[in-house]
């Protein structure tokens, strides 16, 4: 990675967090009260999980001659079993951090059970 590189993301991610602090003040108080904006708020951390488990997937060692014994697959198939179980126990209980722990133990557990059965 170049340095430019990062330092241009220091600075996006910094605007970006400068923006999402200051929208509250600029915004009037009677927008901010509505239904929509509310359950934005409640999903938004639940999709920033997502997208960041969907981005660190591990297909790029996948090709369509990867048998269904490899250890790629059997990491690509834990990482979206617990990702949908994820998804699953959120849906539910609508608390990040104990479906942090389920996905956690959901992909250790996936993979000690592909281990066991290759």
């Amino acid at each position: 990675m170049s340095s430019s590189y990062l330092i241009f993301a220091t600075f996006a991610m910094a605007a970006v967090t400068f923006i999402t602090r200051a929208l509250p003040v600029l915004i009037p108080k009677k927008l901010l009260d509505t239904p929509w904006l509310h359950r934005l708020n409640e999903s938004l951390p639940l999709s920033v999980m997502v997208l960041l488990i969907l981005t660190s997937l591990s297909y790029q060692d996948l090709s369509a001659s990867t048998g269904m014994q490899s250890a790629e697959l059997h990491l690509l198939m834990a990482q979206i079993g617990a990702l949908l179980l994820v998804l699953l126990v959120y849906h539910f209980s609508r608390q990040l951090l104990v479906s942090m722990i389920v996905g956690i133990a959901a992909i250790n557990g996936l993979l000690w059970l592909f281990t066991q059965l290759a």
